[in-house]
């Protein structure tokens, strides 16, 4: 932002110091001068031919002095014009978009939003320069959508704030393959620093580290101890060092780097080649939108055969948090860094007091793949699902669409009509391959042990934390079969997660 605003102010000075410089040569070149003839005598008819009467200097002054005021006048507004695009250079949290880049991508009156096959979409206020992003404030009444004009506001992700991506690492020299893509794919080392912090103090993957020079940050956590465990939990010393790590690394990007927020990845991730355009998008509506806590680059269920891949742009709110790719802001992290678990962050992240019925933005493809099967988990649910996981490999432009349909109140109105209005099927129908239309279908579950058996039939992920099935919002899990769009729902009227469910 201070390199375009001092652009901007030597392109103003520049045209200021030009024009006054050509204004002097003009009025330089309009003095009175002796005319000269053939033979150097004065031309016929001219002023010095008559002796000097016909000059009237006095005259000549007053009609120089005019010309002045004119070139002024002209001056006062080409500044009025540069002192109008003050804002272009000042004004924080502003993405303008290059028209004759993205223009082409922006939403059209009738196109549908991504993620919802009937429902037609309501635009967010934008134009052909910029993508406005509303921010909740929308009452739903019985005729539909309705702003509310006197509190509405809109925020716009700025181009120029940086995103930095922090890397958990300990022992794994496979780390390269991680920071390669990373490398490959981020589209300024600047707006996306790379800061890998390693645990562990294993020298090879160290080595790794530091080979790429200037082109990461290289940070080590300085407490390398055994931490005191319960002895049934000694086996679980990893994820005690684990959830340590987390958090040190996590102060170091907030509190001693001083970033406003991060995305955070793990040494055994392979990224997308849009997973800087995809968070970058989705920062604007993270930063706004209170409903929501955290982006993932992750699907739970995203393995081949349960997700549309030709529907890369596909977005949907979860209330399950996915992890594995995710960005975090510092306010978020203010909220939690005081009452940060000892281990097993993740799952208690997933639990109601931190979760707080808010929810993660996740993709219908994901944006990154694990390589890691070696881990503290050793191999759970590795060989299973994750290894089967579809990686996105279509670039995405998602800055020049219309996110604004992520927004709760706006999102979850559309998603209760998509998926109740869908028939209502039962799983064996189709495993049999006996239905008949393209979709999508609704299976309907009403206890835990009715999910687990219908998610198990259906080939997608049966656990629950806290009550939560994985990808699963406002009860809802979201996915294909057989070429079908498919709801996993629990009956209509759905109002809260049973935390027994576990």
């Amino acid at each position: 932002m201070v390199r375009k605003k001092g652009s901007f102010i030597l392109c103003g000075v520049f045209l200021f110091v030009t024009w006054n410089a050509v204004l002097l040569l003009f009025l330089w070149g309009r003095l009175p001068t002796r005319r000269l003839g053939e033979g150097g005598q004065a031309e016929p008819g001219s002023r010095e031919e008559l002796g000097g009467a016909g000059l009237d200097l006095a005259k000549e002054v007053i009609r120089l002095a005019d010309q002045v005021e004119a070139e002024l006048e002209t001056q006062k507004k080409l500044l009025l014009q540069l002192q109008k695009h003050r804002p272009l250079w000042e004004g924080l949290g502003r993405r303008v978009i290059d028209s004759k880049k993205g223009g082409k991508d922006l939403p059209q009156p009738h196109q549908k939003y991504p993620g919802f096959a009937n429902v037609d979409q309501s635009k967010g206020k934008q134009d052909k320069d910029s993508i406005i992003l509303p921010i909740p404030n929308i009452k739903v009444e019985n005729k539909g959508l309705v702003i509310n004009e006197d509190k509405f506001k809109s925020t716009v992700a700025s181009s120029t704030d940086v995103i930095p991506i922090l890397v958990i690492a300990c022992d794994r020299v496979t780390v390269k393959r991680c920071l390669d893509k990373l490398i490959q794919y981020r589209p300024s080392a600047e707006l996306y620093p790379i800061i890998v912090s390693q645990d562990c103090g294993h020298a090879d993957t160290a080595r790794v580290i530091g080979s790429y020079g200037s082109q990461v940050t290289h940070l080590s956590q300085p407490d390398l101890s055994n931490i005191q465990v319960r002895p049934e939990h000694k086996k679980f010393q990893g994820y005690y060092k684990i959830s340590r790590h987390y958090r040190w690394a996590l102060n170091q990007v907030f509190n001693t780097l001083s970033h406003s927020t991060v995305v955070i990845v793990e040494d055994d991730l392979e990224v997308a080649p849009d997973f800087f355009e995809y968070f970058r998008a989705l920062y604007p509506i993270l930063r706004s939108d209170p409903t929501l806590w955290c982006v993932s680059a992750w699907n739970d269920n995203g393995r081949e055969g349960l997700v549309d891949p030709g529907k890369a742009e596909l977005l949907y709110r979860t209330d399950f948090f996915p992890g594995l790719g995710w960005m975090l802001m510092k306010e978020m992290w203010t909220e939690l860094e005081p009452k940060w678990p000892a281990a097993f962050w993740d799952d208690w992240m997933r639990q109601p007091d931190q979760r707080r019925d808010r929810s993660c933005i996740r993709p219908e493809i994901s944006r990154t793949l694990t390589f890691g099967r070696k881990g503290v988990s050793l191999g759970q649910f590795f060989d299973q699902y994750l290894r089967y996981i579809k990686l996105n490999t279509d670039f995405v432009p998602f800055t020049t669409r219309d996110l604004s349909f992520l927004v709760r109140e706006i999102y979850n109105n559309m998603f209760e009509k998509e998926v109740y209005s869908a028939p209502l099927v039962k799983a064996e129908e189709l495993k049999g391959g006996t239905l008949q239309g393209v979709g999508p279908f609704r299976v309907q579950y009403s206890s835990k042990d009715s999910f687990k058996l219908q998610a198990r039939s259906l080939g997608v992920m049966d656990d629950l934390k806290s009550g939560v099935p994985r990808a699963g919002y406002r009860g809802v899990v979201s996915f294909m079969s057989r070429g079908r769009r498919i709801y996993l729902a629990p009956p209509s009227g759905w109002s809260h997660y049973d935390t027994s469910w576990s």
